[in-house]
């Protein structure tokens, strides 16, 4: 299973929004600069465990979600990830993207 880096950081994001901290806020608390935190909120930069784990700590999240987004057993997995990737395509796109995941769905795979 490959790592998506840029669901993390998105994931991070929204995390650190919803505590009301600024990337000033966090960088300060967990000693990075403001354009490394800034870029693994882009994904183009990775996090350590142990850095993970210090910053799911100050905005109470857990590394489980920050990683997964909910378990892969959970019944709104990746829901809001698709739902937001869903809004930035034009219809026709929506359209293949239902019919490749329909396909998938239906395969006896």
């Amino acid at each position: 299973m490959a790592v998506d880096y840029n669901v993390i950081g998105s994931r991070l994001k929204k995390a650190r929004l919803a505590k009301n901290y600024t990337q000033e806020d966090l960088a300060e608390k967990i000693d990075v600069s403001v354009a490394f935190l800034s870029r693994v909120e882009r994904g183009s930069s990775h996090l350590n465990l142990k850095r993970l784990s210090q910053i799911c700590n100050l905005l109470n999240v857990s590394e489980g979600y920050i990683l997964n987004g909910a378990s892969s057993n959970s019944e709104n997995y990746l829901e809001e990830e698709f739902s937001e990737l869903l809004k930035g395509c034009s219809p026709e796109k929506q359209k293949l993207i239902y019919n490749v995941a329909k396909t998938i769905v239906e395969s006896d795979m």
